[in-house]
C-alpha cells in the first residue's frame, strides 16, 4: 500500500490512555477525520487484545474507508480489525516478520530514535520511518533522548522513505519540523482538546 498523499502531513494518533472510555476515543477519531485527517493510528499500550480489537473494529466500522487506519504494535490485530497497516516500535516484531504476517498490501511503519536505527529501517521492509522524539514529550513514561530538529535533518539524509516525526509536536512548532525534512508530523496531545478545530489548524499551518 502506498503512503497516502492527500492530507498526510498530519499523522493523528488516538491513544487510549487519553480517554476514559472507548466511545470518547471513537468520537475524537471521527472528529479528526471529518476535519481532514487522512491517516490515523490507534494506540493502546495497556489494554488487552480483546479490548484493543473491539476498539479497532469500532473505529473501522465508524470511519470506513475515509482514513488510512494504522494499528500500533500488533500485526495480528491489524489483520483481525482489517486495518490498513501496522506501526512497530524497536521492541516489537522485526519489520520482516511483520511483513510476513500482514502481507504486501498493508502499510508498515517503524519507529527510530537515532541514525543507526534509521539506516536499519531504510534497508527493511518498512514503508515509512518514524523519527523522534523531536521535542520533550509527555506521552511516554520512559522516552528516548530528544533529537531536536537536527535529528530530523539527519534522519532525512539517511532515508528516501516517507519520514514521520513524532514527540512533543504542536501547532506552534509543527511547521519547523516539516521544514527540517519530515513528510508528516505525528501528534497525540495537541489533538485531544477540540480535536476537529485543532486538526483543521494543523492542516492549515502544514499546508
Amino acid at each position: 500500500m502506498n503512503w497516502p498523499a492527500q492530507g498526510s502531513k498530519l499523522y493523528a494518533i488516538v491513544d487510549a490512555s487519553c480517554f476514559r472510555e472507548p466511545r470518547a476515543l471513537v468520537a475524537v477519531a471521527e472528529e479528526l477525520v471529518s476535519a481532514g485527517v487522512t491517516i490515523l493510528q490507534y494506540r493502546n499500550k495497556a489494554g488487552d487484545a480483546r479490548k484493543m480489537l473491539a476498539d479497532a473494529k469500532d473505529l473501522r466500522s465508524r470511519l470506513g474507508s475515509r482514513a488510512t487506519l494504522i494499528m500500533n504494535d500488533r500485526a495480528d490485530l491489524c489483520l483481525a480489525a482489517d486495518f490498513d497497516g501496522v506501526h512497530l516500535g524497536q521492541d516489537d516484531l522485526s519489520a520482516g516478520a511483520a511483513r510476513r504476517i500482514i502481507g504486501r498490501e498493508k502499510l508498515l511503519g517503524i519507529s527510530t530514535h537515532n541514525p543507526e536505527q534509521v539506516v536499519e529501517a531504510e534497508a527493511s521492509a518498512a514503508d515509512y520511518v518514524a523519527i523522534g522524539p523531536v521535542f520533550t514529550t509527555a506521552s511516554k513514561g520512559n522516552p528516548d533522548p530528544v533529537i531536536g530538529l537536527d535529528g530530523v535533518r539527519r534522519a532525512r539524509a539517511l532515508t528516501r522513505k516517507p519520514l514521520v516525526a513524532i514527540g512533543g509536536i504542536t501547532r506552534a512548532n509543527c511547521r519547523s519540523v516539516i521544514e527540517a525534512g519530515a513528510d508528516s508530523v505525528a501528534v497525540i496531545s495537541d489533538l485531544v482538546r477540540e480535536p476537529g478545530k485543532s486538526a483543521e489548524e494543523f492542516l492549515r499551518i502544514l499546508g
